[in-house]
């Protein structure tokens, strides 16, 4: 539910500090306009908040739930993205509170970040976080033999490595199975490695070529949801296209979605509550989350498609403005 008229001098306050302040030099983030009580879904729970996986700072994990739990919930396990050298799990609260309206159990972890660690060390966090997940979920009310993997830009590309390379998984004793892969705007096929950022993280791996996620797909491969929007200018949508033919001609299950006039921040900003009125990404990742087995008895809470706020005074319209410089944070990924 969307509770967002009662704050809007809030929300364009914190929409006005987040635009024009520096991030470093004050305690905001320009994600928190769409982190607000305002703009996150209700009926939803932090049931963990800074949870240990491993040792060390960024190996910390959030746990997202429906306020009301009866039987055992599919979990959702949420990498965000970032280039490979930013990003916080509270960024991302507003992602763990959708999924949760939506009857998931929503995992989100913090991992090691360039220039800590290079490739494949952010995958080999994710992994320790999923055997967390294995071990510990149940008691925050997950099925773990429900298990979708999902994220957004670097993000998308730590999960779908995840479900193509059992190595990682295999190395931290994580057996269980992978029902369908959700990645949003993610890079498949960007090598050779021609910017700083993506040279930071992969360009000292001794197998440029097995750090592409379009060269290992097998037989094994669990079914993926891509999704992207047609105008971004980070990871382009053709990179998508490839990956989801490639998937295809391995007999491999792929829905895409493409996101018409969007860009690269867009699809995941549009998962919370406060944008989910620009594009239906979150009905479209639950719809192939329950054709998957998700909810076998049927999806418990009914998707009310949002009405674009249009009574919302002008004071708001930076939104887009944030935004737009949420994408300018990005290098892109791959060259023309």
């Amino acid at each position: 539910m969307l509770r967002l008229l009662p704050y809007r001098a809030v929300v364009a306050l914190l929409a006005f500090a987040a635009l024009l302040a520096p991030i470093p030099a004050f305690a905001l983030s320009m994600m928190d306009p769409f982190n607000l009580p305002a703009a996150m879904d209700a009926g939803t729970a932090k049931v963990g908040d800074g949870i240990p996986y491993a040792d060390g700072p960024r190996h910390r994990l959030d746990v997202y739930a429906p306020e009301q739990r009866g039987e055992a919930a599919p979990v959702v396990f949420f990498i965000y993205g970032g280039g490979w050298n930013r990003g916080e799990r509270s960024d991302y609260q507003y992602v763990g509170r959708a999924l949760a309206s939506r009857g998931f159990v929503t995992v989100i972890a913090d991992y090691r970040l360039v220039p800590e660690v290079t490739y494949p060390g952010f995958l080999e966090d994710s992994a320790a976080a999923l055997r967390w997940t294995q071990d510990n979920i149940a008691s925050y009310g997950g099925d773990p033999n429900r298990l979708f993997l999902a994220g957004h830009s670097a993000g998308a590309y730590n999960a779908v490595m995840l479900a193509l390379d059992p190595s990682f998984l295999r190395e931290y004793g994580v057996t269980l199975s992978i029902r369908g892969v959700a990645a949003l705007s993610g890079p498949y096929d960007f090598y050779p490695f021609e910017y700083g950022e993506v040279r930071d993280a992969f360009g000292s791996a001794p197998n440029p070529q097995g750090t592409q996620p379009i060269n290992l797909v097998t037989p094994d491969t669990p079914p993926m949801y891509l999704a992207t929007g047609t105008t971004d200018p980070i990871v382009r949508m053709q990179n998508t296209e490839r990956f989801a033919q490639k998937l295809k001609d391995n007999g491999i299950w792929v829905t895409t979605r493409y996101y018409e006039g969007f860009g690269h921040m867009e699809p995941v900003i549009a998962i919370g509550a406060a944008w989910r009125w620009r594009m239906p990404v979150l009905d479209d990742m639950v719809a192939f989350f329950q054709m998957f087995g998700a909810f076998p008895s049927g999806v418990p809470y009914a998707a009310v498609v949002p009405e674009a706020p249009e009574d919302l005074p002008s004071s708001v319209a930076p939104m887009d403005q944030i935004v737009d410089q949420l994408n300018a944070l990005f290098q892109p990924i791959e060259a023309d």
